[in-house]
């Protein structure tokens, strides 16, 4: 019974310093600018219990970011067309991004904070490598296109953070203009023909 009621208050907690933590993130200038301690304050527990609960900074990160990336993955992984699966390739491809950037736009300083965690590569993180081997294998059904494994990596760094929040936040590109560019590019990188040998 106490173990239960332990795994209870521990989940409860872990979902107090979700709720808190999302908006401080939300409203920061920079993501560097939340501590574990404004985190704690916020969601009304002990620094310990973050600690505890998340590891680190980073982890606390990574867990908030999966929340809330976990009801567009659903999406993808079995939503309905064009999102989900059953799309041409290429239109998903077009949707896969667009989607990607729109959360990225929804969630800048959040996303900024994850790819900037210090924890190595940002190529080596498992949410890159999910929407690197989901990208490459739409874009390997799509007819000529030769290599789907570097076109990912390519059109995905279209969408890191680190740009997306130099376009939106320093160089003002509305959020329209920004979606229009990124299609347009990414239809120009899919028809292109390959070069002769």
């Amino acid at each position: 019974m106490t173990e239960r009621r332990t795994r209870k208050d521990a989940a409860r907690n872990e979902a107090a310093v979700l709720a808190a933590a999302g908006p401080l993130f939300d409203r920061c200038e920079s993501p560097d600018d939340v501590t574990m301690a404004d985190i704690a304050a916020a969601a009304g527990v002990g620094k310990g219990t973050l600690f505890r609960a998340f590891g680190d900074r980073v982890g606390l990160v990574k867990a908030l970011y999966e929340a809330r990336l976990r009801p567009f993955e659903e999406a993808v992984e079995s939503g309905p067309p064009p999102l989900g699966p059953g799309a041409p390739p290429a239109q998903r491809v077009l949707e896969l991004l667009d989607a990607l950037l729109c959360f990225k736009l929804d969630n800048r300083r959040l996303a900024l904070a994850l790819e900037g965690s210090g924890s190595g590569s940002p190529y080596a993180a498992e949410h890159y490598d999910r929407w690197h081997t989901l990208l490459r294998t739409v874009l390997e059904r799509i007819p000529g296109l030769d290599d789907g494994d570097f076109t990912a990596h390519a059109l995905l760094a279209a969408v890191r953070a680190d740009l997306v929040e130099h376009l939106a936040g320093r160089e003002g590109v509305p959020r329209d203009r920004l979606r229009a560019m990124l299609a347009d590019h990414t239809r120009r990188v899919l028809a292109a023909p390959a070069p002769p040998a």
